[in-house]
């Protein structure tokens, strides 16, 4: 068991008991970072609580190789990475941004609406996905995250983020033909009420 692995075990029900949920565990040399999370939110206190409770059963279970490192708990944050595939499945519907790793075929770096998440693969889809649509295998992911559209946030409308539409004028100079700047249905499935 790696340690990752056994920073997850030990942190998990302590994570849970403090009406948590455990969304990531990150080890790197004299650092583990620990995120957490809950619907509507995480406040300060309840970071301070688990913190506590998370540092005294690391400590207790020497858990971390060393026995030297900083502890950060915190929460996910407006961009949130994508490691497993439960971070994908849970993300389904919001765009993510994507970067392969070397000697994957096709274009490297790619953003649009994450369509779908199995165990094993996920799909991308958007129009600035070459083809319209691509399904990778999450061994195939070097890093992954979620992108927030700041102008659509701050103007209070879903508007192509900012990144996607540099991203279209840069393909439309390049290629000389016109990029569409529709705004992206996010749930085709819904009919809409008046």
């Amino acid at each position: 068991m790696n340690t990752i692995d056994r920073v997850e075990r030990v942190v998990a029900p302590v994570v849970a008991s403090s009406g948590l949920e455990l969304v990531d565990v990150e080890v790197r040399p004299g650092t583990v970072r620990v995120t957490v999370d809950r619907s509507g939110g995480v406040d300060l206190d309840s970071l301070g609580t688990a913190t506590t409770a998370i540092s005294r059963v690391l400590d207790d279970a020497d858990a971390v190789p060393g026995g030297r490192y900083e502890l950060e708990v915190s929460s996910p944050g407006v961009e949130q990475r994508l490691r497993r595939p439960d971070h994908f499945q849970r993300h389904v519907g919001t765009t993510i941004a994507v970067k392969t790793k070397p000697g994957v075929d096709g274009e490297r770096r790619l953003e649009g609406r994450l369509r779908a998440a199995g165990t094993d693969r996920f799909v991308i889809e958007g129009d600035l996905v070459p083809g319209g649509s691509r399904e990778l295998a999450y061994d195939e992911v070097e890093r992954a995250h979620t992108v927030f559209d700041w102008r659509a946030a701050l103007a209070g409308t879903s508007a192509p983020s900012a990144r996607r539409q540099h991203k279209a004028d840069r393909q439309r100079r390049s290629s000389g033909r016109a990029i569409a700047n529709d705004v992206e249905t996010h749930d085709t499935d819904e009919t809409e009420t008046p």
